[in-house]
């Protein structure tokens, strides 16, 4: 991926290096991971564990503290800066394409934790989307867990295909359709429910593949690999890999963010149509 040389965004809030004094929810431990593994891609579900977290860490506290980001810390938050801007830019054009207007989310990086005006949250609820402040939150220690937990390849563009992927949530937001969908939910079984929170996060997964299309055409940033390195990432977190991997058996009723090979197949489906009405993930998974 050649992300070099783009412009700055000016959306990125970098808050590595810095703690937050106060009750934060529990991170790390068996407890982390499991959450880490079971909401990964925290999508707009990240903020539901909060409550539960918290009472579970009632009376601990974290100082405040501050230090230097490392070189490597700082290029990588250049690499994200990068993204963001690239997401701008195609999402951009994609609204403009179809009379709306876009307007431009704040991605946030920390460390460990972090408060959001969903809750507070760890680096074990891995990457998420906060409708409440249209902002993306992420702890780039979770690309680690994403290759050595989950088995992903790995590199730039896993990295690319998750920021992409809640981004969707934040497009979703814009359009209406997670506030639809939640009014859906209303008064629906859990396995039903669980349904449509499926669909949600496909359709982000197929935004992430529709953002890779445009991307392609307007810029010179794919390089060979990187679709089979998104695909990768997309393999590794579904929730029939994570539930097989975690617990040794699958139960479908309660997946939330969709199958390795949903996941893959509606990425695919936005990278090969680069059309933003074909989806539709709602209607074809019912």
């Amino acid at each position: 991926m050649k992300w070099k040389g783009t412009r700055k965004s000016g959306n990125l809030d970098d808050r590595r290096g810095m703690s937050s004094g106060g009750k934060t929810v529990i991170g790390g431990g068996l407890i982390g991971i499991v959450i880490l593994l079971l909401n990964a891609f925290g999508g707009e579900n990240g903020q539901m564990i909060t409550p539960i977290l918290e009472q579970m860490n009632q009376g601990q506290s974290t100082p405040t503290e501050q230090r230097d980001l490392t070189a490597k810390e700082i290029e990588e938050g250049q690499k994200i800066d990068a993204l963001i801007s690239n997401n701008e830019d195609v999402w951009t054009k994609i609204f403009q394409e179809n009379g709306m207007t876009y307007k431009e989310p704040t991605v946030v990086l920390f460390t460990d934790a972090v408060n959001t005006k969903c809750g507070s949250a760890t680096a074990a609820s891995g990457p998420f989307y906060c409708p409440a402040d249209q902002q993306v939150y992420m702890d780039l220690s979770f690309f680690t867990e994403l290759k050595t937990r989950f088995g992903a390849e790995g590199g730039d563009f896993a990295t690319a295909y998750v920021l992409a992927h809640e981004i969707g949530h934040h497009v979703q937001t814009l359009l209406g359709t997670s506030a639809k969908m939640r009014q859906m939910q209303q008064g629906k079984s859990k396995a039903e429910a669980n349904k449509l929170s499926v669909a949600l996060e496909l359709q982000a997964d197929f935004y992430a593949g529709l953002w890779t299309h445009y991307n392609q055409k307007m810029t010179n940033f794919l390089e060979d690999g990187d679709i089979d390195q998104a695909l990768s990432a997309a393999h590794a977190v579904g929730d029939d890999a994570i539930q097989s991997k975690m617990q040794g058996h699958i139960v479908p009723e309660s997946f939330t963010h969709g199958t390795s090979e949903q996941r893959k197949y509606w990425f695919m489906k936005g990278y090969k149509t680069g059309d933003i009405k074909q989806g539709n993930t709602f209607d074809e998974i019912r």
